[in-house]
């Protein structure tokens, strides 16, 4: 399982471009410091304990801090930071879903059910 998840990861780095190795062979995506401490602080909203700490482990092992990254999809609503890819739970899906049927953009929706759901 960890295998396939460093293989998927890779894969999703590498769309990027700037990246660099780690120590553990590792590919990492360079982002601004601004960008990275959003990364991590967004790994809050995560639903447990459990699903935060991980949201931080994978931040620091995808993540270095470098030059910022313009095809980073980094935005803000109500007040909200997020960047990249949010991982929404069931429940949060289906909330961005209602939000949209109702007529929130996508972005928002996802980014509000993220944070406030």
């Amino acid at each position: 399982m960890k295998k396939i998840a460093a293989v998927a990861g890779l894969v999703v780095v590498a769309a990027f471009g700037a990246t660099t190795a780690s120590g553990d062979g590792f590919e990492q995506h360079e982002v601004s410091m601004e960008q990275y401490q959003t990364l991590l602080a967004q790994c809050r909203y995560a639903n447990t304990g459990k699903a935060r700490a991980e949201c931080r482990a994978e931040v620091k092992q995808r993540y270095r801090i470098g030059k910022a990254d313009a095809s980073l999809d980094c935005r803000t609503y109500s007040g909200i930071s997020v960047c990249g890819t949010l991982k929404l739970s069931r429940s949060e899906r289906q909330c961005t879903q209602d939000s949209t049927d109702k007529g929130l953009p996508f972005r928002r929706a996802e980014v509000e059910c993220y944070a406030l759901s």
